[in-house]
């Protein structure tokens, strides 16, 4: 594919999530669940404290802002006020796929965004696929380097690649080829799904080659089967794309069915969290972060200010939510603090 024609999709792909309604048929399942009020909780609101380690980096919040996009100039100004957004509260943040910038160095201008963000925990992102289409250490290291990123975000997204025209759909192998990432390159490897979840099972194959944490991206959001049929012109194309709008493993029960079989691996909750209660949920139910990326692309569309307001209420739900179930710190937020509703 030209760096014409990636840049060309990459426009599309931020007009659609901001113009057309492309959300999954699936619920995240978060609402299944309420928090367990403590009407005493011996706590000072204004001691709560929610910063963590992170791949030996100290983090101020446990907020990701996902990955989404690079390779156009809007693509640059959007990254340029998130990442400045980041570097102000602590938060992670993970840039869109780097392939339109190895394949056209002159993009990477619009991924290049540490000079605005130097003390954050900065994420790369390629395409796991791409390593089946002629990427390896070295495009690796190169798209690490372009941001002097502290780990790499592999991602895996089949589903999209198949409903994409000309989409690249051969993922035989990849496993092994990740595992080589992992063993040659110098920072964490992060795998992430694109919104349809990650089973046990392909967790565990994971974490046997070496992945350090899994960005579970589950299904609720984003349904980029849905964001693709908005760029297909074909009827047929189209009935297909929109039969999979209900496909994916719901955020919820990829969150707990991986962190009840690996209670101490770090997990990134991602897919359909919109509301800081969203995210403080997702963190009581065991993750070490939660991923937002739909409601921070809009707010970078706008304004600065309106990324900072919006990370300014997240912020204050998720120490009043800790503060009201008598949790001090993230460690004892996890342990038992919400409950399925019973009604």
């Amino acid at each position: 594919m030209s760096d014409s024609s990636i840049r060309s999709r990459k426009d599309d792909h931020i007009r659609i999530n901001l113009e057309e309604n492309v959300e999954s048929g699936i619920q995240t399942g978060l609402s299944q669940y309420h928090f367990i009020h403590n009407a005493l909780p011996e706590l000072d609101l204004q001691a709560i404290d929610i910063s963590q380690t992170f791949f030996g980096k100290k983090i101020n919040t446990p907020i990701l802002i996902s990955s989404m996009t690079g390779g156009t100039n809007q693509a640059k100004l959007i990254n340029e006020r998130l990442a400045k957004t980041a570097q102000q509260f602590g938060l992670m943040m993970g840039v869109g796929s780097q392939r339109a910038a190895i394949e056209n160095e002159e993009l990477s201008n619009s991924f290049a965004i540490r000079q605005y963000a130097p003390d954050i925990l900065l994420l790369a992102n390629l395409g796991a696929v791409q390593l089946n289409y002629g990427y390896g250490i070295d495009q690796v290291r190169k798209a690490v380097d372009m941001i002097n990123a502290d780990a790499l975000i592999l991602h895996l997204n089949p589903l999209q690649e198949a409903i994409q025209p000309n989409g690249d759909t051969n993922f035989s192998g990849l496993l092994n080829k990740i595992e080589k990432i992992c063993n040659l390159l110098e920072i964490p490897v992060i795998v992430k799904e694109v919104g349809w979840g990650i089973s046990v099972e392909t967790a565990r194959s994971l974490i046997d080659v070496g992945v350090q944490a899994i960005d579970i991206a589950g299904a609720g959001g984003t349904s980029w089967s849905q964001v693709e049929r908005f760029r297909l012109d074909n009827p047929l194309d189209i009935l297909v794309a929109e039969s999979f709008k209900n496909w994916g493993i719901p955020t919820v029960d990829s969150l707990l069915s991986i962190r009840s079989a690996f209670p101490d691996f770090p997990i990134i909750a991602s897919g359909g969290l919109k509301t800081g209660m969203d995210l403080a949920k997702t963190l009581a139910l065991g993750a070490n972060a939660a991923g937002l990326a739909g409601v921070f692309l809009k707010a970078a569309i706008d304004s600065e200010q309106t990324i900072q307001d919006l990370v300014t209420a997240y912020l204050r739900i998720l120490k009043i939510s800790m503060f009201v179930t008598g949790s001090k710190n993230l460690e004892t937020f996890r342990k038992e603090k919400i409950q399925l509703f019973r009604g």
